[in-house]
């Protein structure tokens, strides 16, 4: 996808939810997941005096975010790292607390629309689906050297496959014979491991299991469970939070963790709330939004959006 083409998820709800809390001259907003900036884009225009940190493990994404906000670069600081980093990353900007945070999970268009990244089954490329291009470990690497039982659990608990032990046992015959390099050979490994009933409906058979191995590669339920709790303590009070998730598995970590936080902790009994357990924030949305259909029609990726907001109403006890 062209840089400039990009089209960001829920933008107009995005702006809405966290301008409220970015209006102050000096408010700083962390983008956890800058991609191509289209959030942080918008968000820079309609709060002029926001001052943004964008995070990214895609060194490409820094890039082309640094173009694209060029206009805005008296007020971005861009920092290529995982988002489990933000409380080191604020020490090193001097910033204690933050007036909003903005998290855009999962694989971005553009990482998906450069066959060599190797996160589409419908391309042939290497066998890669790392976000940071500077880490050590591939698909290829778990796909090649996982054990059978290893291989299974990851494409059942992260792909929720249904099938994962055959295709596991497929892996495992096929890279005997020779090495498992290109996303073409994995696809068609997996397409043949699925019974043949199941192939006809459902879409790509091998969908399940690159969203599972894409999951594994970058530890991407790992870092959201590490990252959204960190994260939220260092949100001031007024200062708004917006995680647009993808899948079921990440929604269930944002909306547990949400549901925590606006919780009343007030053991039973007592006559009245104690404030040490008061909620220290109340939620924005009710369960999850999801795009309508004039959006998922101009933006087809758009389609599996779950998006969830909360605001701190009450400083730590």
């Amino acid at each position: 996808m062209d840089r400039a083409q990009h089209v960001p998820v829920l933008a107009g709800r995005v702006t809405a939810l966290l301008s409220p809390a970015l209006a102050a001259d000096g408010a700083v907003l962390v983008d956890a997941t800058l991609g191509r900036a289209g959030h942080a884009r918008a968000l820079l225009e309609a709060c002029p005096g926001l001052f943004l940190v964008g995070i990214d493990a895609d060194v490409a994404a820094i890039e082309a975010a640094g173009e694209l906000l060029a206009p805005y670069a008296a007020r971005v600081t861009l920092v290529h790292a995982r988002y489990d980093e933000i409380p080191a990353i604020l020490s090193l900007e001097g910033s204690a607390q933050v007036m909003g945070l903005l998290f855009d999970l999962g694989v971005s268009s553009p990482q998906l629309d450069d066959p060599a990244r190797g996160f589409a089954y419908a391309q042939d490329a290497p066998l890669d689906m790392r976000m940071d291009q500077t880490a050590e470990r591939t698909a290829a690497d778990i796909v090649n050297g996982y054990p059978p039982a290893e291989l299974a659990r990851i494409l059942h608990e992260y792909g929720e496959e249904r099938f994962a032990r055959r295709i596991a046992e497929a892996v495992v015959r096929e890279r005997a014979r020779a090495p498992i390099t290109s996303t073409q050979r994995l696809s068609t490994i997996v397409k043949d491991a699925i019974p043949a009933a199941t192939r006809r409906t459902g879409g790509n058979p091998a969908k399940r299991t690159f969203q599972a191995l894409r999951i594994e590669v970058n530890d991407e339920l790992g870092t959201l469970r590490r990252a959204l709790p960190a994260a939220l303590d260092r949100l001031a009070v007024g200062g708004r939070v917006v995680v647009l998730a993808y899948h079921s598995l990440e929604d269930r970590i944002v909306k547990r963790e949400l549901v925590r936080r606006t919780a009343d902790q007030t053991p039973p009994g007592l006559p009245v709330p104690a404030d040490a357990a008061a909620p220290r924030f109340r939620l924005l949305t009710r369960g999850a939004e999801r795009p309508d259909s004039e959006e998922v029609t101009s933006n087809p990726r758009a389609a599996s959006a779950r998006l969830r907001a909360a605001e701190r109403i009450r400083q730590a006890a």
